[in-house]
């Protein structure tokens, strides 16, 4: 019989020590390090001799054929950009989230609209719950199987009896194996069930999607090693007070990290949101000042999206500079130039800056658009509500060309906008019918136009 090993693990971040301290070297916190047991005696595969194994004798690069295994559509299109185009065979996803953003509803949905067999393994709920969630989101597919379980060799049987072809897991922190002495949601049995899932799914080609927790930090509860393992990671955001939920790839082996899922929360479930850029503008009856529009890129999806800005004089000495979903340093150093080149006095003024519809925006291309809102608001000037703005503002006052700047133009062009502001040093060749390009190369004709 071969030897019990106890290990001493830390909580918080995964850290392995050889015996107990009182604080983490790791992470500095305090009594997280317990000890729990890292190996049972008499552990087998999980494969039964049905489950044919893969060859693994070297092949040159150029020998090895991919034609017989294209990407699985998850026939929902903001899963599939996120993926890259959709689910790699073999493949595993980690998504994780904010507890009640949706993440099993999410999963749920494209497991009841796939049209291969998937088998959706729950640890959390019960078979008739996850049948009223069903009902509410108005699937009545039968290729989807539900089996709640948490020991991992019982569902590895259940897959070798049912073949699926995707395995979706709810979540990895339930399940827990009999090789490993510890509580589910350890340290070692994340890593342990983790390891037999990616093993599964690597020699038999079956993409696995799982679930996973997160800490009140906003990272992923397990070890970090966690996230190396997988093939994809994805996160899914969004404010429990508002409807709009954001699916981004934190880690893509197989496609982009810059792409951008959206999907509008409703009764029934997820609502894809093909057109972010009409949900992402709120509706006026009549002009305010401070709001202007920017032609912002997520991944390859443009996105007309509001800046909002307040301008007041500050009550209480020291001047207020906060900004949400912006960069607060990039709001300091567009305030600096705006000071410095323009010749704003606005060190003795509050800057309140927004990105409405509670999505976080890094692209510099939104700029140009937050120095119009903050201008507006500083004169009182309501903007024309069909003017955007698309370019990067430098430290000496000039407009900077920004990437891709014709998709941008063909966007605003489509919904309706009459003119767009981008730098001059542009090289477009585009001329649109309906939209009027307007060219500008410092801050100052921006200045003239609103004031």
């Amino acid at each position: 019989m071969a030897k019990v090993k106890t290990t001493f693990f830390c909580q918080n971040c995964g850290n392995q020590y050889a015996k107990w301290q009182g604080q983490c070297n790791a992470c500095k916190a305090w009594n997280t390090i317990v000890e729990e047991l890292i190996q049972k005696p008499e552990k087998s595969d999980w494969k039964s001799s049905s489950v044919v194994k893969r060859s693994s004798k070297p092949l040159k690069i150029n020998a090895i054929d991919t034609s017989s295994e294209p990407r699985l559509s998850s026939y929902d299109a903001e899963f599939n950009r996120v993926l890259g185009g959709g689910i790699v065979p073999g493949a595993v996803t980690l998504l994780g989230g904010e507890p009640g953003i949706g993440k099993s509803t999410l999963l749920l949905q494209i497991a009841l609209t796939l049209p291969y067999k998937t088998l959706y393994v729950s640890g959390e709920e019960s078979q008739k719950q996850i049948k009223m969630r069903a009902e509410r989101i108005h699937a009545s597919d039968t290729n989807c199987y539900i089996l709640t379980e948490t020991k991992t060799q019982h569902i590895f049987k259940q897959i070798e009896d049912l073949e699926p072809e995707v395995v979706i897991i709810d979540s990895i922190q339930t399940l827990h194996s009999d090789y490993i002495e510890s509580s589910a949601g350890s340290i070692s049995q994340i890593k342990e069930c983790a390891t037999e899932l990616i093993k599964f799914a690597k020699e038999t080609a079956t993409p696995v999607l799982l679930i996973g927790h997160i800490t009140k930090d906003g990272h992923i509860a397990g070890p970090k090693i966690l996230e190396h393992m997988v093939d994809t990671v994805l996160q899914f955001e969004g404010d429990r007070n508002h409807v709009f939920r954001i699916l981004r790839a934190h880690k893509n082996r197989f496609g982009s990290t810059n792409e951008l899922g959206i999907y509008e929360m409703q009764g029934s479930g997820l609502r894809e949101v093909t057109n972010p850029s009409e949900l992402l503008i709120s509706q006026k009856d009549e002009a305010l000042s401070g709001n202007a529009i920017a032609a912002t890129l997520e991944g390859m999806r443009p996105l007309m999206i509001e800046v909002q800005a307040l301008v007041s004089t500050a009550v209480y000495g020291t001047p207020q500079r906060s900004a949400t979903g912006f960069n607060a340093k990039r709001l300091n150093m567009i305030l600096a130039v705006l000071e410095k080149r323009a010749g704003f006095r606005l060190g003795a003024k509050d800057v309140f800056l927004n990105i409405t519809g509670g999505i976080t925006v890094d692209d510099p291309a939104i700029d140009l658009a937050v120095v119009a809102a903050i201008l507006s608001s500083n004169e009182d000037r309501p903007l024309q509500s069909d003017l955007c703005f698309a370019a990067e503002v430098g430290l000496s006052g000039e407009i900077r060309p920004v990437q891709r700047v014709e998709q941008r133009i063909l966007e605003a062009e489509k919904l309706g906008f009459s003119s767009i502001f981008i730098s001059k040093y542009n090289k477009i060749s585009l001329k649109p019918e309906s939209i009027t390009i307007e060219l500008v190369s410092k801050i100052e004709d921006i200045v003239k136009f609103i004031v």
